[in-house]
């Protein structure tokens, strides 16, 4: 598969105060905001389930679209080896943080991973996104009804997940996201916050695993 980079941003992120009650107020999306998760200055609350042990002193932020080429790089080239050898071992979690801007079918791939979470399957649906990612951005392969077909083939409830997908439900939930990787200066994907006991650290592409060993291994 031939993937092109993408260009990327510094960034920091910061918590936005009362974000929370204008999200849950929503009549057309319900929202679980634990904000208790917060990784150093950055909240959260609104992306993946965590991966991993929840109470490992180090996490890594993950900002990705469904759509990224170099995301579909780092999830087979380098996040195998941080699972095995950080992850799995309870050194490290990760939570993945929507940022879903490369093409119209961006947000509705990303709203889908949530309705796979109301049963149980976030990071199972994660993944077969990025397995089943093609060269063409917008080329079909992440359309709602290949969506729904993903569920199917991973034995969701199709009717729970028709249903949840087609609502709209999460659509707040991946803007609030995308927009906040935007006002704090993400400009492309994947772009990562390494956030330890003493600080944290930003890592923009899809680096290798040796460059996130050594940023890993400096925060034990």
């Amino acid at each position: 598969m031939n993937k092109k980079g993408v260009i990327l941003g510094v960034i920091a992120i910061a918590i936005i105060s009362g974000i929370a009650a204008s999200v849950s107020s929503s009549p057309s999306e319900t929202v679980n905001l634990d904000m208790s998760r917060t990784h150093g200055t950055i909240s959260t609350a609104m992306g993946s389930p965590i991966l991993g042990d929840p109470s490992a002193p180090i996490t890594i932020i993950e900002f990705g679209d469904y759509q990224c080429h170099q995301c579909y790089n780092w999830f087979h080239n380098t996040k195998p080896a941080i699972f095995e050898d950080y992850i799995a071992t309870g050194k490290v979690n990760l939570v993945f943080v929507d940022m879903a801007f490369l093409g119209r079918d961006s947000p509705k791939a990303a709203q889908a991973t949530y309705c796979a979470e109301e049963q149980g399957m976030y990071w199972e649906y994660h993944d077969m996104l990025y397995t089943l990612q093609e060269d063409k951005i917008d080329g079909g392969w992440a359309n709602s009804e290949r969506l729904k077909a993903i569920a199917l083939d991973l034995g969701l409830n199709s009717d729970l997940f028709e249903s949840c997908l087609d609502s709209g439900k999460y659509t707040k939930r991946v803007q609030y996201n995308t927009q906040q990787a935007r006002d704090h200066n993400v400009r492309g994907t994947p772009n990562f916050i390494v956030v330890g006991p003493d600080g944290q650290q930003q890592l923009g592409g899809a680096q290798p695993f040796s460059v996130f060993k050594q940023v890993l291994d400096s925060m034990v």
